[in-house]
């Protein structure tokens, strides 16, 4: 299937620069740019009248499965019925530009091969799997009268609990196993688990190096959960790549991430979220009044990264019906980034985290025919990209799919 987009006006995320040309779709990849180009037989044909294009945008910490902010209740559903949901929930991101998502915990195989076979409405999907979390920690869903911990494969969930150096090791394993293309750790306290601190730490580390040693094995990658200085830190010195939130992190944080050319991935719109409407949507009371101890951090702590030229992925994080406001985040970035900033993380940025740089984030010819058209120029109006109405159309694989 062919698709020619006739004069567009191609914005680079990587340069800044526009391109007034027409661009060409075939087999599900950029197969041409240029002025006046010829349009085969049975292609579609899509007249923009310099209407601006960018890659599609990719949101690096999703969680799909989670239909509720309860997490821990999300347990006790049944696979099919959570599967629904998700369903739901990756065409809602797909409708609002995201074609390539990560998942940070929750969704497997099976949802990442049905949206790749066309089963399902959805961006991309890349997935860890289960986030390993030692006993207690952000990862396990008990409250403190609950003993037993329930493993089975079967029931939905976002965490496994793995503790010592031998269990995280077969955990991360297994994980990879199943196909993951990337390893998620609790390397602190969580807003959404009961039992946990936000200013822990967890996890020896000897139990964080031996899951990047794991992970690196298989040429694969170690996603962090981590808030305060101390524990982003002490993941980054353990060899981990991504941190997720880091919203207290401090100068020498800044430091690490440069020696180590790592990543972080803030996710500002979920405080937000939680904040006006977690109890609504399930999240449990004494959850709920964790939130202000990263809310009002999560903006100082962006722009102090972004000072220091840490490299900054795009993520939202958003639970239960909160996921809608997914494209809130560009709108918080710009309080304290450039909006060309804001774009290439969750462009370029985020394609060279996930390994796809070349791929994906790019309208350069080869590249996944991922785009979307948009009423308005984003680097004069971050507003283009924070509001889904402002999407004229989205593309992807090559095929216009709203």
């Amino acid at each position: 299937m062919s698709l020619l987009l006739r004069d567009a006006l191609l914005l680079d995320p990587d340069t800044g620069d526009f391109t007034e040309t027409d661009l060409r779709c075939a087999d599900g990849r950029v197969a041409e740019t240029g002025r006046g180009l010829t349009a085969p037989d049975g292609t579609r044909v899509v007249d923009l009248a310099g209407a601006v294009v960018v890659p599609g945008l990719i949101d690096a910490h999703v969680h799909v499965t989670a239909a509720t902010a309860d997490l821990g209740g999300l347990t006790s559903w049944s696979p099919s019925y959570v599967a629904a949901h998700s369903a739901r929930i990756m065409g809602g991101m797909l409708a609002r530009g995201f074609t390539t998502v990560r998942d940070a915990s929750g969704a497997d195989y099976g949802l990442a091969d049905a949206q790749a076979e066309g089963l399902i409405r959805g961006p991309r999907l890349l997935f860890c799997g289960r986030a390993l979390s030692q006993t207690g920690g952000h990862g396990d869903s008990r409250g403190r009268g609950t003993r037993v911990h329930d493993d089975h494969p079967c029931c939905a969930g976002l965490g496994r609990v793995a503790d010592g150096v031998d269990a995280v090791r077969a955990a991360a394993r297994d994980e990879l196993r199943k196909g993951a293309h990337h390893i998620k750790v609790m390397a602190s306290g969580g807003v959404a688990s009961p039992t946990d601190r936000i200013d822990s730490t967890q996890y020896s580390m000897e139990e964080l190096r031996a899951i990047v040693e794991e992970t690196e094995a298989a040429n694969r990658y170690v996603a962090a959960h981590a808030y305060t200085a101390r524990a982003v830190n002490r993941a980054l010195e353990a060899g981990i790549r991504s941190i997720e939130h880091g919203n207290l992190l401090d100068d020498r944080s800044v430091e690490l991430f440069l020696e180590r050319d790592a990543f972080l991935v803030p996710t500002l719109v979920t405080y937000w979220a939680l904040k006006e409407e977690g109890v609504a949507h399930g999240l449990p009371e004494p959850s709920w009044r964790k939130v202000d101890a990263v809310l009002g951090a999560g903006l100082a702590a962006l722009e102090r990264a972004a000072r220091g030229g840490v490299r900054l992925v795009y993520g939202s994080d958003l639970l239960g019906g909160m996921h809608r406001h997914q494209n809130q985040e560009f709108r918080l970035r710009g309080e304290v980034q450039k909006p060309l900033d804001v774009l290439r993380a969750a462009t370029v940025n985020a394609a060279e985290l996930l390994g796809m740089a070349g791929e994906i984030g790019t309208l350069a010819v080869g590249a996944h025919a991922d785009l979307l058209v948009l009423d308005g120029d984003p680097l004069a109006d971050l507003g283009v990209l924070a509001d889904p109405g402002r999407i004229r159309h989205v593309v992807q694989a090559g095929e216009l799919v709203s």
